[in-house]
C-alpha cells in the first residue's frame, strides 16, 4: 500500500529528470569562472575589483535563495528537488567565501587594521562578516557523517540558522548599494516571502479530519 501511494504521489507532480549532483556543482561554478576570466581579460568595467566582489556576493545570495525555495516548491507544486538542496547550500557558501576572499585580498590587501576598522565602522561589513560566520558551521556539517554524529534533530536545529543567514545576506546587499535601487529590494522581498511562507504555513495548514467514532 505504501509503495503504491508513493508512486501515485510522484505521478501527481512534475516529472523532472534526475541530474547528477556533480553537474549542479559544475554548472554552479560557471559564473565564478567567467567572472575571474573576465577580470583577467579586463572586461569588468572601470572598477573590476568592486564588480567582481559584488557579483560573487550576489551569486551567493542567489544560491541561498535557491536553497530556501526547495521546500515551498515541493509543498506547493510537488516539485521535489531535495536531493540538490545540499549542493545549492554549499554553492552559496563557496560563493560567499570567494566574495569574502576578494574583499580581504584584492580590496584590502590583507591589511588587518583596515579590515578590523571596516568591520567596526561599516554596518554592512559587520553584517556580512556575521553572516559568513553563520554559514561556516552549516557548510562544515553539510554531510551525512555530521548528521549521524549530531543526530537528526540537533542537525536540523543547527541548520535553521540558514534563515538568519538569508536575512543577513539580504540586509548586507541592501546596505552595500546605499541608494537602494530595485534589484536589492527585489532580492530582499524574495527572502521575506520565502521566510514568511515558513511562518504562515503551519498556521493555515488544515488539520486532518477526525474519524467519527463507530
Amino acid at each position: 500500500m505504501a509503495g503504491r501511494a508513493s508512486v501515485q504521489g510522484e505521478r501527481k507532480g512534475f516529472a523532472l529528470p534526475q541530474v547528477p549532483k556533480i553537474a549542479v556543482y559544475i554548472v554552479g561554478f560557471i559564473p565564478a569562472v567567467w567572472l575571474f576570466y573576465a577580470g583577467i581579460d579586463d572586461r569588468l568595467g572601470a572598477d573590476p575589483m568592486r564588480y567582481l566582489e559584488q557579483a560573487l556576493g550576489l551569486w551567493a545570495l542567489r544560491f541561498l535563495i535557491a536553497t530556501l525555495a526547495i521546500t515551498p516548491l515541493r509543498q506547493l507544486f510537488n516539485i521535489n528537488l531535495l536531493r540538490y538542496r545540499r549542493a545549492l547550500g554549499l554553492l552559496a557558501f563557496y560563493y560567499a567565501a570567494l566574495h569574502l576572499t576578494t574583499y580581504l585580498v584584492l580590496d584590502q590587501g590583507l591589511d588587518m587594521a583596515a579590515i578590523v576598522a571596516d568591520i567596526v565602522k561599516r554596518p554592512y561589513i559587520t553584517i556580512g562578516m556575521a553572516t559568513f560566520v553563520i554559514l561556516i558551521p552549516l557548510a562544515v556539517t553539510s554531510n551525512n557523517a555530521a548528521i549521524r554524529r549530531m543526530g537528526g534533530q540537533a542537525w536540523a536545529k543547527l541548520h535553521r540558522l540558514v534563515y538568519l543567514a538569508a536575512i543577513g545576506a539580504a540586509l548586507h546587499f541592501l546596505l552595500v548599494v546605499k541608494s537602494w535601487p530595485p534589484e536589492p529590494i527585489v532580492y530582499a522581498a524574495i527572502v521575506a516571502v520565502l521566510l514568511g511562507y515558513r511562518l504562515v504555513r503551519p498556521m493555515v495548514k488544515k488539520p486532518s479530519p477526525r474519524r467519527r467514532a463507530a
